[in-house]
């Protein structure tokens, strides 16, 4: 059963909004994805690329494809209930969202707001770390914890991780408690068959690739993915995809912009996606 009236993205006309979350206040080791959304936004209109996604969705000639800005958030984990009550809105106006973090933490609050719209709903999670820790360094919405806080509220019916190279014991007996279906880089083959078919929502972690094509993390780990296997992942998606974010890209770190213009392309991937007819 539906919970809303109108349920976000049920039309085809049903505009995608990108959502500046400038929020890091639960990173560890370094800050920096706070001043991540307006660069993305930078590389994505400097004109050294096209609009153009690859499959022909071409975001500058579409009245679909809006900019909301940034949110205006208050620091500390005050900041959830906000991030939660501004998605609830957009997606309250027929909005599919994709939000620019910001560091992980920010998925969980995100996350939230959408069980009031979607009764059932699958998260696709690239990252190279599972983020399942119950606690780290003695904080619960730590970046290390949002999927943990996302399966014991459940407001997904699954949750698939792929890019996987930091399963330690305890986030091994968290992926097992919850139901988690990891895919781990060591078993990587490419061939992966996801059978999708609930409304999708897709959380894109910058340290899924390997460090080589994303400078600008601040947790780098060799051996992850390269851009094209993420693309192809995302493109053969057929499930209807009703929201996404792009998180942990850190500016700070950054060389020549390569995880930008990495960042801008992976919105313009997900934004195409989603106004597929």
């Amino acid at each position: 059963m539906v919970k809303s009236v109108q349920q976000p993205g049920d039309s085809n006309t049903a505009p995608v909004v990108v959502c500046g979350i400038p929020y890091d206040d639960n990173s560890t080791f370094l800050k920096g994805p706070a001043h991540a959304p307006d660069r993305i936004r930078s590389a994505l209109w400097s004109g050294s690329a096209n609009l153009c996604a690859e499959n022909g969705i071409d975001l500058s000639r579409t009245d679909r494809f809006k900019d909301h800005g940034n949110l205006d958030l208050a620091g500390g984990n005050a900041a959830f209930g906000q991030i939660t009550r501004a998605v609830a809105g957009l997606l309250g106006k027929g909005a599919r969202l994709i939000c620019l973090g910001g560091d992980h933490a920010l998925t969980y609050p995100v996350v939230r707001a959408y069980r009031a719209y979607y009764d059932r709903l699958t998260i696709v999670h690239f990252d190279a770390h599972p983020d399942l820790y119950d606690s780290f360094e003695g904080n619960r919405y730590s970046h290390a914890c949002p999927f943990a806080r996302i399966m014991e509220s459940r407001p997904t019916d699954r949750l698939i991780q792929i890019g996987i190279r930091t399963l330690n014991a305890h986030q091994r007996e968290q992926a097992e408690k919850f139901g988690v279906e990891v895919h781990e880089m060591y078993a990587w083959n490419g061939d992966i068959d996801l059978r999708l078919q609930a409304p999708i929502y897709i959380s894109l972690d910058l340290d899924v690739f390997d460090p080589a094509f994303a400078p600008g993390i601040s947790h780098p780990e060799p051996g992850g993915l390269s851009p094209r296997e993420v693309f192809g992942l995302l493109q053969g998606i057929r499930a209807p995809v009703v929201g996404a974010d792009i998180v942990e890209y850190n500016p700070l770190r950054d060389l020549n912009d390569m995880t930008a213009m990495l960042a801008a392309k992976c919105l313009k991937e997900l934004a195409g996606k989603m106004l597929e007819r």
